[in-house]
């Protein structure tokens, strides 16, 4: 009985579509930056559309809506493994790196850094399972383009 009840369980996961695209996963990851501070202002807005466009290529109506699904899916998550899930199944570690550098940029867009905004990119790299020293090489190569410092 057990097993038939296992049986059933491993058979409906099976056939259950993933949650999220690896462009949904993108966006909602880069929102969670631009909100990491609760002070969302215009330039980290314009910031994430530049740094999601890096990453997806789409027209214009389908990126202003993954931008809108992006930020409402990052709302709505309890977590961030479920999109760091994505990337690791589909992304080379290259990729992965990228994503991470383009949230140093969206956090450093306004020319502050908020102890929570550094937190979470801190938090993503490890689930996207990033070396300490690409977390930090990705967070230097921000700082010495940024123009305030």
């Amino acid at each position: 009985m057990l097993k038939s009840f296992l049986k059933l369980f491993e058979d409906s996961h099976k056939d259950r579509e993933p949650a999220y695209t690896v462009e949904l996963a993108t966006a909602a990851l880069l929102s969670e930056i631009v909100n990491a501070d609760n002070e969302v202002t215009d330039v980290e807005r314009e910031e994430y559309e530049k740094q999601l466009k890096k990453h997806v290529n789409v027209d214009e109506d389908a990126m202003a809506l993954l931008l809108k699904r992006g930020q409402e899916t990052s709302e709505e998550a309890v977590d961030l493994v479920h999109f760091t899930q994505v990337l690791n199944k589909h992304c080379s570690a290259d990729e992965k790196v990228s994503v991470v550098k383009s949230l140093w940029i969206i956090a450093y867009a306004d020319s502050s850094l908020a102890p929570l905004e550094e937190s979470t990119i801190r938090q993503i790299a490890d689930l996207l399972y990033l070396p300490h020293s690409e977390f930090i090489k990705t967070k230097l190569s921000v700082v010495e383009n940024t123009p305030a410092n």
